[in-house]
């Protein structure tokens, strides 16, 4: 059990103690974050938080974990990510130019060694993905990268998410016998909360793209090299289960915006959180239900890692309908709400 302890509490103890460091690197730098019509603060915040929650997961695991090539792999991606992330922070970079980072992040991950080399299949033992192990690997380490930044729009909100998901990676990767990989999720989330007491609303730091992007992509590397080995086809879907909240928001925009006639990376108000808010919950309360809904999820994917196929199939699909349904009924309880509005002229 100390082999998790210390870890986790070094992470946790450096990532509250470099936040208000951080903080005012933010405002020396000039990351800071002005409001606009599409985000929900009215002042100016510092931004580059992220770099707090960093140094709590570098400094736990040089200090305790054993470096062996893949962790080198992973340490030098991140390091990249964060780089990037303070870039934008400060100066602002086109989505094109942060896409071609994180693509060459993830390049260097998959270089040393972590990859989706095969997928379970239903119809026979294993499907083997040769020459798609690359783009693969990389198109779910961006995906799930990017998924994690677009939820980044309440305080509290994707750290939260990010430290709930990386705590549930750790059970099931503990479960599967993944002890490294659930130590490194573990750590992750101990320098998430950590840096949460400083964002929760009211927030007084933003973790910017340097945080968002940061855990995005270090929680889809430690799924790719914990949860995806598995012999069932259901180990395919628990990495998604568990990350269902920004993966399933991130389709929702993608789509909404192409019907729209949008540009994909053009921000918009219309994701989960945004919706929750227009149904009239509070900023605590829209957060707090996200953080319920990533909870119930995250406890589906435990019982699907412990049952068999059939069974966590079964689970697989109520929680499929049950996310789709919600999600239909939101946007018809908001527009409601919005015709209303527009009819009493609210």
């Amino acid at each position: 059990m100390s082999q998790v302890i210390l870890p986790v509490v070094i992470a946790f103890l450096v990532a509250f103690i470099a936040t208000p460091i951080v903080i005012k690197l933010a405002r020396k730098w000039g990351a800071m974050d002005a409001p606009c019509d599409r985000k929900v603060h009215t002042s100016s915040m510092p931004r580059m938080g992220g770099l707090a929650i960093y140094a709590g997961f570098l400094v736990a695991v040089l200090a305790t974990q054993t470096i062996n090539t893949q962790l080198i792999g992973v340490l030098i991606g991140c390091t990249m990510i964060i780089l990037l992330g303070i870039a934008d922070d400060i100066k602002g970079l086109s989505p094109k130019v942060k896409l071609a980072g994180q693509t060459l992040a993830a390049l260097v991950v998959v270089l040393f060694g972590v990859q989706i080399s095969f997928i379970t299949n239903p119809f026979a033992d294993v499907l083997f993905l040769n020459a798609l192990v690359i783009p693969l690997t990389v198109l779910w380490i961006v995906g799930v990268t990017n998924a994690v930044n677009l939820i980044d729009g309440l305080d509290g909100l994707a750290a939260g998410t990010s430290g709930i998901a990386a705590v549930i990676i750790g059970i099931v990767a503990f479960m599967e016998g993944h002890i490294a990989v659930a130590i490194l999720a573990m750590v992750l989330a101990g320098s998430v909360f950590g840096f949460l007491p400083f964002n929760f609303n009211p927030a007084k730091v933003f973790m910017g793209d340097t945080g968002s992007m940061f855990l995005g992509f270090t929680l889809s590397v430690l799924a790719v090299i914990g949860l995806t080995k598995g012999a069932t086809v259901i180990s395919v879907f628990i990495p998604i289960v568990i990350l269902g909240i920004p993966i399933f928001d991130t389709l929702y925009a993608i789509v909404r915006r192409f019907l729209n006639g949008v540009p994909i990376f053009q921000a918009d108000k219309g994701h989960l959180h945004h919706q929750l808010l227009d149904m009239g919950l509070t900023h605590k309360q829209t957060v707090l239900v996200i953080y319920a809904i990533n909870i119930c999820l995250g406890v589906s994917a435990v019982f699907m890692s412990m049952l068999a196929p059939p069974q966590a199939v079964v689970i697989l699909i109520g929680v499929a309908i049950t996310m789709l349904f919600a999600m239909n009924h939101l946007k018809f309880v908001v527009l409601s709400r919005r015709q209303k509005a527009k009819d009493f002229g609210g």
